[in-house]
């Protein structure tokens, strides 16, 4: 893949920087969504199909994501890749940015609240199970992080 410099910056903006990626792949990591029909579904910001099978194919040819092909009229899944896991850090910093820069709605807001709080501890516990889920890792013990993620945005969106 050519790519326009060798910025670490450039290339991660070519990996991820465009408008819809970065959305797709939270989904996956915050929503549990694995299969298209449920992204395209479950897509807040409304996407279209044409936009997410074009994302997805990106994604999978970028090692952010893998495809099972489980064949013919069967549902791929997509599974996140170490990289993408990584990118749980990423997403609380921008969270972070966005809670204080711009206009957030009180549901949505929530996961960016709590990744925030909990801080490396919460995005390490959060990952590890990410690893179990995606990647057949062995499950992590401890309280789940992926529980408070979830439990506080069904309690944010109940109480909207």
């Amino acid at each position: 893949m050519e790519t326009r410099s060798g910025c670490p910056i450039n290339q991660a903006v070519e990996a991820f920087g465009d408008r819809w990626s970065l959305l797709v792949l939270r989904d996956i990591t915050f929503g549990g969504r694995r299969h298209f029909r449920e992204l395209l579904a479950g897509s807040q910001e409304g996407i279209a199909s044409n936009i997410l099978a074009d994302r997805l194919k990106r994604l999978v040819e970028g090692g952010l994501l893998t495809r099972d092909d489980p064949g013919r009229g069967r549902r791929a899944t997509y599974s996140l890749t170490e990289a993408a896991i990584q990118l749980v850090p990423v997403y609380a910093v921008l969270g972070s940015w966005g809670l204080r820069h711009r206009e957030t709605s009180e549901p949505l807001r929530v996961r960016a609240e709590l990744l925030e709080a909990g801080g490396p501890e919460l995005w390490a516990a959060f990952m590890a199970e990410l690893r179990t889920v995606h990647l057949g890792a062995p499950a992590p013990e401890g309280p789940s992080a992926t529980e408070r993620l979830a439990a506080a945005y069904a309690a944010a969106v109940a109480g909207s």
